[in-house]
């Protein structure tokens, strides 16, 4: 069981987009998967969040202060032992070591942001069973990174979590489950990651639920205020390796 994922948003130009693409899937993931930890990943590309969920978003706080990449347009996330597995080697040792044409296609990358997290705690859904291959995330997400506004409002947050979202993921129609993360790298605290076996499941059965976020007499409005969302939060994406 994995309970580390490093994530990386970034964006693409038009024109590198087939080449980057191809070499990523390729070459970089099914090496990257070679390293000591390292236990799957999952590559999405992101999109529309849904006209229902966007009113939410629109009401978001984000941060602006910092040089946070926006990265709205691909995600990839790799899965490993612990967090740890990351950091040994970390993100700037393995670039002093990467060869010219790894250095080349990943300068390709704009706008981007990661983050290294430990999965605090994880609930399966009523598709659980078509997770795959193996433990990797699942064929649709949607996946939001944040800070709260203040430490005071910190049990709130969870509190609303272990009640409320995470319960609810568990009975929603085509839920494979959800990952609640903490971070041990990177701007945001806390993260997490909803996991669909489709973007119409997440259309059809989570954005109503979501829809309803603003009513004042829903936990929902409450703690949505208090959270402050890193510029490329949150995300909707469709899984584009593996395909299957």
């Amino acid at each position: 069981m994995s309970s580390g994922i490093y994530a990386t948003w970034y964006e693409l130009e038009e024109e590198s987009k087939s080449e980057f693409l191809d070499w990523m899937h390729n070459s970089y993931i099914p090496q990257e998967l070679t390293r000591p930890g390292y236990l799957w990943a999952a590559h999405y590309e992101l999109g529309y969040v849904g006209e229902a969920v966007q009113k939410v978003v629109d009401t978001l706080i984000y941060d602006k202060g910092s040089a946070l990449g926006r990265g709205r347009g691909f995600l990839i996330l790799f899965g490993g032992v612990s967090a740890y597995t990351f950091f040994d080697p970390n993100p700037n040792q393995k670039k002093e070591k990467q060869d010219e044409n790894t250095s080349k296609m990943l300068g390709m990358r704009k706008e981007i942001y990661s983050c290294t997290f430990s999965e605090e705690y994880r609930v399966d859904g009523l598709e659980v069973k078509q997770r795959g291959p193996g433990i990797t995330a699942a064929p649709a997400i949607q996946m939001g990174n944040f800070n709260i506004d203040s430490y005071t409002n910190e049990t709130e947050v969870c509190s609303w979590y272990a009640q409320y979202r995470l319960p609810f993921m568990t009975e929603i129609p085509g839920c494979i489950g959800a990952r609640k993360l903490l971070a041990s790298s990177g701007w945001g605290k806390h993260s997490i990651l909803y996991e669909f076996i489709s973007l119409e499941a997440r259309e059809n059965y989570f954005v109503p639920h979501e829809a309803n976020s603003n009513d004042e007499k829903v936990w929902t409005s409450k703690i949505l205020p208090t959270l402050i969302h890193a510029p490329c939060s949150p995300n909707v994406g469709i899984r584009i390796w593996p395909e299957k």
